[in-house]
């Protein structure tokens, strides 16, 4: 099988890996030195440095030669340039193959899921969403993960299932394609106010409960875009939450915690070579709860946040209010 994977950052090129020594698999790259860097020199030192890659995964900066000629199109670029980069590539993208979303993340302005964009721009296709809680660096690592193809194509996830999983990486299958992308997409913002809490030394007790109160926050969105509650207790909503709120290597939890020690978020940005796609998720899912006539307590209090409105300890005392006598899950 011939596999096009679009974005070389470091998830991209993480899955671009672990499917290449099994299949023709071409990794897209917008820039041409990390194009060249993963051909010649097996490395992405700008996206996953310190990590060899296989000798058989190739990249270019031609988008056409990546989706030209694929049975199966990976799209792992941040949401802000996903739509464009379907534009660019539909003229070589063959009929009626499968298209994997990597992102998560929702659209600013169409309020869109990333399947939905891909529905959009490409009419026609099998999609799918590949999510759960999946740090790049430890997959590279050879630790174990887990992930969820969602889809509601029972043939067309079986056959990315086989494609995907390798070794200790397993991907299992799930139909609820809404409430796998609003868990990947919602958890961000989660990880943003954990993150603040981290940056202010509030103590593992109060981090704990914002993100309990984070997953019934997005957890009631979701099930009211249609999404199965059941979905949030699994990989693409607790799972992939605890992972992006704790780990280290979590670029939203990251930017929460400068935030938290009292650094400018443009500044904190600018640093990054990688996306932390919570910050522009909030107003989106604000713009959603309020058509779904929900109230979003943390995602607001973030929005907040990075917009300049509200000072991150202020914000913390809001996210923390005194308890009611039900537990809001």
């Amino acid at each position: 099988m011939r596999i096009g994977v679009l974005g070389a950052g470091s998830w991209g090129t993480t899955l671009a890996s672990l499917v290449a020594p099994r299949h023709d698999t071409v990794l897209w790259a917008r820039d041409p030195e990390v194009a060249k860097s993963v051909t010649v020199d097996h490395v992405n030192p700008k996206y996953l440095p310190g990590f060899d890659l296989p000798v058989e995964l190739s990249a270019t900066p031609l988008i056409g030669e990546a989706a030209g000629d694929a049975d199966l199109l990976v799209i792992g670029v941040p949401t802000s340039g996903f739509r464009c980069v379907l534009e660019e590539a539909v003229e070589y993208i063959r009929h009626w193959i499968p298209i994997v979303s990597l992102s998560k993340g929702l659209e600013r302005g169409s309020l869109l899921r990333m399947t939905e964009v891909i529905r959009e721009v490409i009419p026609g296709h099998p999609v799918a969403a590949l999510t759960g809680p999946n740090i790049a660096w430890e997959i590279m690592a050879g630790k174990a993960a887990a992930a969820v193809i969602a889809t509601d194509d029972l043939e067309v996830a079986n056959a990315i299932q086989a494609v995907f999983t390798r070794g200790v990486f397993r991907v299992y299958l799930n139909d609820d394609v809404v409430g796998c992308e609003m868990g990947g997409a919602l958890k961000n913002v989660i990880a943003i106010a954990t993150g603040i809490g981290e940056g202010l030394g509030v103590g593992d007790n109060t981090r704990a409960a914002v993100m309990s109160r984070g997953l019934a926050e997005l957890t009631r969105l979701g099930v009211a875009m249609g999404a199965q509650p059941a979905t949030f207790a699994g990989l693409a909503g607790m799972g992939d939450l605890i992972v992006t709120c704790m780990s280290p290597y979590g670029r939203n939890r990251a930017v929460g915690e400068q935030l938290g020690r009292g650094r400018a978020l443009e500044e904190v940005l600018g640093e990054m070579h990688m996306v932390a796609e919570g910050v522009n998720t909030a107003s989106v899912a604000l713009e959603l709860a309020e058509r779904h006539h929900l109230d979003l307590p943390i995602c607001a209090m973030i929005n907040r946040v990075v917009n300049g409105e509200l000072g991150p300890l202020e914000a913390y005392r809001g996210l923390t209010p005194p308890g009611r006598e039900t537990d809001p899950c």
